[in-house]
């Protein structure tokens, strides 16, 4: 076995300097109230960029986000907030012949386009000025490369042509006596909503010489299917054309089928709505984010291979746009890519990836399919290319996201400096990577934390954390819900274990848990939570707690009913948060039925054994264990009913088990109030079973 102890990227040395000779552990007072930088956007001279950042309004109980700025022709510049807090402003966007910023406000309960006019010194200043003053909501937009138009994404009912009659629509409904919704087909809800017959729709408006919507915009899209798509599509889903006489866009038109396809294509149509085009159509797996090249004779784009696989490896796909021929992109490269981005030169693409416990940056030559690592550890969210570098938002496990300057030697320089003086007296845990040989023989990624204040020669209770996904992955990036610092914090030691069927290995290693959720990576925790007690002396493998969330969550009712032993030395207590209980009535009752039918294999009904053969419910029987079942009533993809079912089972077979219930949240808890009880209840729950 071989021990790596992870380097920080971010200011080690200088937040040494500054830590006080009392420091203290990370809290989750803390977490709900760092700043998050977010979505860096550069000038199209390069010289600025703008910037995205959330700060927490406890007494509002909510986040509020602004927008900031920072000169990059000025040394050691300070950001600087461009918005104020009653305009909760996000999404910024250049004009591109940089006189303009744009940006989302929400201003009471409207969402609409604002704009600074930045063509003079002191046009911040000056304030923004509203663009939009649509009667709905605006929900993305995008900008045209010659500035002419301005396209924007809009909940829209199908034979609506105007905003207005969608506004008129919605009063509609809401001033019907009766208040049920009829159904005649899926999704009746998806992810944390009920649908209402709306699709997210692309509308198209001109913009005057001074930045300004001329006049009202026209529909563009008629399609069924969402732009971008929902729950959690982005502005990457659409691109204009270089010339700005097209748009490119993602959508799956699936009717019927949508909850149980992948079949996402990438579209054209031009701005006058003639022409619409897929060009994807022979791919029956996802197809995503296009980047038009700079002459825009090549569309490049994300694409699986599987149909109905949300997990499989995304790869790059290049079209010919004259002659229609395809081709794959460094195809041999083991890696699922993210969102990409042309170099500033319009030579190299850039996208991140997921690879051994790090999200780093990496870049693609189109022409030979060469690799390039552009950072080696921590999390680089999102990116933006400048005349020179790269802005990336980066974070780590010990660090929130700030903005970094990455030039062509691979040096990054730091841009801000959001929490310094809140994390300048903050204790992180080291963290400490260790391998073993898990199912198969195949090497296993894992990570121990000692405890904050560790003291050599002690041994110290441990809380044995299980991610989600279960495609994911334990990164060395910053959490704001399942972080190990801050149980580290409490003096709990804490293990993680990157099981098979974990992002960042290879998509063999990824795809390797469909079909096997109970077995190859329950062994992969038993042999990594041996490994661990083996190599590290001070956890005390017969004073632990297991916890999970989503994925997690289904793995804590397995453990459940299957690693419980006294001779395994597990566990004095589970929690388990939104995790399934019965996978046969989770199918009929949640919302994408393709993620579930490629885990086990088919329907309830065309593979009835593989819906049982991993079913928590059918061992609760040996369930004996005390369990703090954790569940949002708004949760649709892990419905209410599985742990309520969990906590049932518990009462009813007299094991000490508790609910705590957000009937405001759904599969992750987002509110800062709940987030603190969420913590504080866990805390509790691990205190009254764990003795240090």
């Amino acid at each position: 076995m071989r021990q790596l102890v992870l380097r920080s990227l971010f200011l080690s040395a200088l937040l040494a300097s500054l830590s006080p000779l009392w420091a203290r552990p990370l809290t989750v007072e803390d977490l709900v109230s760092f700043a998050r930088v977010s979505h860096p956007v550069a000038s199209a001279d390069g010289q600025s960029v703008a910037f995205s950042v959330r700060e927490t309004d406890l007494n509002a109980n909510r986040g509020r986000m602004s927008i900031w700025s920072i000169d990059l022709g000025t040394p050691s510049a300070e950001p600087k907030r461009l918005t104020v807090k009653e305009q909760n402003a996000q999404d910024p966007q250049f004009s591109p012949d940089g006189k303009s910023l744009y940006f989302l406000a929400t201003q009471g309960e409207s969402t609409q386009i604002h704009r600074f006019d930045i063509s003079t010194k002191d046009g911040y200043q000056r304030g923004s000025l509203p663009v939009s003053d649509f009667p709905v909501d605006v929900d993305a937009y995008w900008v045209s490369p010659d500035g002419k138009h301005i396209l924007i994404s809009v909940a829209s009912f199908a034979d609506c042509e105007t905003l207005a009659c969608n506004a008129a629509r919605l009063k509609q409904v809401e001033q019907r006596p009766g208040k049920g919704q009829l159904y005649t087909q899926l999704f009746i809800r998806h992810w944390d909503q009920y649908t209402d017959g709306r699709r997210a729709q692309l509308f198209l408006a001109s913009l005057d010489q001074n930045g300004r919507i001329s006049k009202e915009p026209t529909r563009l899209t008629h399609v069924d299917g969402d732009i971008p798509s929902k729950p959690f599509g982005d502005a990457a889903e659409v691109q204009f054309a270089p010339d700005g006489k097209s748009v490119f866009f993602t959508a799956r038109i699936a009717g019927r089928s949508e909850p149980w396809s992948t079949n996402f294509d990438i579209y054209s149509i031009n701005i006058d709505g003639s022409n619409l085009k897929n060009w994807t159509e022979s791919n029956l797996a996802w197809d995503s984010d296009p980047l038009l090249s700079k002459d825009g004779k090549t569309l490049y784009y994300r694409a699986m291979a599987v149909p109905g696989a949300e997990a499989d490896r995304f790869r790059i796909r290049a079209i010919d746009l004259a002659s229609g021929q395809q081709r794959d992109v460094a195809a041999s490269f083991d890696r699922s890519v993210g969102s990409l981005q042309w170099s500033k030169d319009g030579k190299t693409l850039l996208t991140t990836v997921d690879d051994h416990g790090n999200h780093i940056l990496v870049s693609i030559n189109p022409k030979t399919g060469a690799v390039k690592s552009l950072t080696e550890h921590g999390h680089v969210g999102e990116f933006t290319v400048t005349s020179n570098s790269i802005i990336v938002a980066q974070d780590s496990l010990t660090h929130p996201a700030d903005l970094y300057s990455l030039d062509g030697r691979g040096v990054l320089k730091s841009l801000t400096h959001f929490n310094e003086r809140q994390l300048a007296d903050i204790e992180f845990a080291t963290p400490t990577v260790f391998t073993f040989k898990g199912f198969n023989n195949e090497t296993v990624q894992g990570t121990v934390f000692k405890p904050v204040g560790y003291q050599p020669n002690h041994r110290y209770p441990v809380a044995f954390l299980i991610h989600g996904g279960p495609q994911g992955s334990w990164l060395d990036s910053f959490s704001y819900r399942w972080n190990p610092e801050t149980y580290a914090g409490l003096g709990y030691a804490v293990v993680t274990i990157d099981f098979h069927g974990s992002t960042g290995y290879g998509q063999a290693f990824t795809d390797s848990i469909s079909e096997h959720w109970g077995d190859r990576p329950l062994e992969d925790l038993q042999k990594g939570w041996a490994t661990a007690l083996q190599e590290f002396p001070f956890l005390d493998g017969s004073n632990a707690c297991a916890l999970g969330a989503s994925y997690g969550g289904f793995m804590i009712s397995w453990i459940a009913g299957h690693w419980h032993t006294p001779e395994s030395g597990a566990w004095r207590c589970l929690v388990n948060h939104d995790g399934v209980l019965d996978a046969r009535a989770m199918y009929y009752t949640t919302e994408e039925l393709w993620f579930a039918e490629h885990e086990n294999g088919g329907t309830p009904w065309s593979n009835p054994a593989a819906y049982e053969r991993f079913n928590p419910i059918t061992a609760v029987g040996e369930w004996r264990v005390p369990t703090l079942v954790i569940q949002g009533a708004r949760d649709y993809r892990v419905p209410i009913g599985q742990g309520i079912g969990a906590f049932t089972a518990l009462q009813r077979r007299g094991i000490e088990s508790e609910l705590l219930l957000f009937p405001n949240e759904s599969h992750w808890v987002l509110s800062p109030q709940n987030s603190i009880q969420w913590h504080h209840t866990v805390e509790d729950w691990l205190k009254r079973h764990l003795q240090k």
